[in-house]
């Protein structure tokens, strides 16, 4: 949870909106305390807060840079969710903004990510690995998936990206175009021209309101040599394959084996989604008609279906009596349905305004929030060893085998 500190549109507000009433334990760093004037003061556990004097830098540290480390590893996918009203603070946090004009110190989380990305890349452990990194960035808008990064049509349209699910049931992108990045600069320029085509409008509660959910991805592939199993392709055991009744590989067939086992290459491709949720304000705070209404509708239809997934899986009891989850309900459910209960380590930040006069959508937040923190996700390692059923792995063997052939008979 991360409360924003006052800004100078809610000392505008009338003095009595102006009351401070959502407050840090004193006692730990993950409870807060909200404060009512009729009401007892209730008390809200997660497993970490930011108060409104907590820095860009002390967030990315204690949330994020684990999930970067295991992130390079290749060992998980990773999801950041940005959740809360409108002004509540998240598009500062998750930093999908442009992030050209403003100080160091105010970055946020995706370019701090990015940063210390690329600058691991370099560190000599990592030497021996091939990595290639592409990104994309998908906007939900009136409940269509719009590419950010694609082309505009002579209607001023862009393309529409459609969902698609793997017979292994992984969620799949179709249509969405990714760019290759080799540096931080390359990510940067990347989403900012992404942002500037993400729908905003006015509204009362903020005049430049994102009116879509986005989600900024960055999928890492990289290549590392690995010690071959008994069980590999190119182990010498099984590295060269004989038919029933053939005799044993020779010395010859053996060295060439070993040889290969030395350049043996293990792909693992990762993905890390960066989502900024639009505002989770009720429709009437935002006086909104027209247009903004038709979007507040879509926008709270979307965050109305990912509260209902997040009840289906973070409640025990309803666990425990039914086995259907209704990701399908939405598209913003179904982007992330590998990351609600699924195969990802996956990180709310719940972001809340602390005056009087955002009380309702505080408190929503943070029952919304609380439901979220019960999901348990099962993550597993991602890994694919190249083997017998891969052809470009296949092809490349046949030609290291031609070479090795072609050397021995020379060297004899």
């Amino acid at each position: 949870l991360r409360i924003r500190p006052i800004t100078n549109e809610d000392t505008n507000l009338p003095t009595r909106f102006q009351r401070q009433v959502i407050t840090t334990s004193p006692h730990t760093s993950n409870q807060v305390i909200v404060h009512q004037n009729d009401k007892k003061s209730q008390t809200f556990t997660f497993d970490h807060v930011f108060g409104p004097e907590t820095m860009q830098q002390e967030v990315f540290d204690n949330a994020i840079l684990n999930l970067i480390d295991q992130f390079l590893e290749g060992r998980y996918n990773v999801t950041i969710l940005a959740y809360g009203q409108t002004s509540s603070g998240k598009t500062h946090t998750m930093g999908t903004n442009d992030n050209s004009s403003i100080p160091s110190e105010s970055k946020g989380i995706i370019p701090r990510a990015m940063e210390t990305l690329f600058s691991l890349m370099n560190f000599s452990q990592y030497k021996m690995r091939q990595f290639t990194i592409k990104v994309s960035f998908v906007e939900i808008y009136n409940e269509e998936l719009i590419d950010l990064l694609g082309e505009q049509n002579v209607d001023g349209e862009r393309p529409q990206v459609m969902i698609r699910e793997d017979s292994k049931g992984n969620i799949l992108w179709s249509g969405l175009q990714e760019i290759k990045v080799n540096n931080v600069e390359e990510v940067m320029t990347t989403l900012a021209r992404g942002s500037l085509n993400r729908q905003v409008g006015s509204t009362d509660m903020n005049s430049q309101s994102s009116r879509s959910h986005a989600i900024f991805s960055v999928v890492m592939s990289q290549q590392q040599k690995s010690l071959s199993s008994p069980m590999s392709p190119t182990n010498s055991n099984s590295g060269t394959p004989r038919m029933n009744g053939s005799r044993p590989p020779s010395r010859t067939q053996q060295r060439m084996s070993k040889r290969l086992d030395d350049v043996e290459n293990m792909t693992i491709t990762s993905k890390f989604n960066f989502v900024d949720l639009a505002g989770s304000e009720r429709l009437k705070r935002t006086s909104a008609v027209g247009d903004r209404a038709k979007e507040g509708i879509s926008i709270n239809s979307g965050l109305l279906a990912l509260g209902n997934v997040i009840s289906a899986l973070g409640d025990p009891n309803k666990a425990k009596h039914t086995t259907h989850v209704p990701y399908r309900d939405s598209k913003l459910t179904r982007l992330l349905q590998d990351s609600l209960g699924g195969n990802a380590r996956t990180l709310m930040i719940a972001c809340v305004s602390p005056t009087e006069y955002n009380l309702n959508e505080t408190i929503n937040t943070l029952k919304y929030a609380n439901r979220a923190r019960n999901i348990k996700n099962s993550a597993t390692i991602n890994q694919e060893e190249t083997g017998w059923n891969d052809l470009e792995h296949l092809q490349s063997l046949v030609m290291k085998l031609r070479s090795e052939i072609k050397s021995l008979k020379s060297n004899s």
